[in-house]
């Protein structure tokens, strides 16, 4: 699979001869669809909880008698059925969200979205990312000159100052080659990965 080399100006400049085996795999949505639930759910910090009927604020006392007030039966106001009552089934904080993924599905996945990205033109190659200071507004610049703006990076080591120009621009993604995951490869509208990076992703995934 030849994928496109843009330079500094965004404009296509050569190609690069990258595996058949994770850019040009045929789309399997279903699988992409699961590989991103699974993703989603697996960063769910899980930290909801609601109250039992033995945690809300109650009394103990029977709101009223049994019989003869033609009203329905009641032993305690923590009923799960009244206004401020307990929950039946609350959410607790150890609530487990994690989905598993095989490693067979997750690389397959990766390549599926990898692959479409190349078909539908969102996806280029470019010899290096880097900045000479942390400056957000010069790396601003050097997104514009590229013709891009909502954009990934995904390079092999994360460089300081790329990181530090690049953290505060709402719309640009910075990310190594082993952190690069389903959601943000489907997120942004186009996805920028330098040649050492291509490489590693190779090594990670084919």
């Amino acid at each position: 699979m030849e994928l496109k080399v843009i330079d500094a100006k965004g404009q296509v400049s050569g190609s690069l001869n990258a595996s058949d085996a994770l850019f040009a795999r045929e789309y399997n949505e279903a699988l992409v669809h699961q590989l991103v639930t699974a993703f989603l759910a697996n960063a769910r910090s899980g930290n909801r909880a609601q109250k039992t009927r033995a945690e809300v604020k109650h009394s103990t006392k029977k709101p009223w008698r049994q019989k003869g007030t033609g009203r329905a039966r009641s032993g305690m106001t923590s009923s799960p059925i009244w206004r401020s009552g307990g929950r039946a089934f609350p959410n607790k904080p150890s609530e487990n969200f994690t989905q598993k993924v095989n490693r067979k599905m997750y690389r397959a996945g990766m390549a599926s979205i990898l692959s479409q990205l190349v078909r539908d033109e969102r996806l280029f190659v470019i010899d290096e990312l880097s900045a000479a200071t942390p400056k957000t507004k010069e790396f601003a610049e050097q997104v514009k000159n590229l013709g891009l703006e909502q954009v990934l990076f995904i390079t092999k080591q994360l460089d300081e100052n790329v990181y530090l120009s690049s953290r505060n621009l709402p719309n640009v993604m910075v990310l190594e080659a082993q952190q690069a995951d389903p959601y943000s490869l489907l997120r942004y509208k186009k996805v920028v990965i330098t040649k050492d990076a291509v490489a590693q992703l190779e090594e990670q995934w084919v």
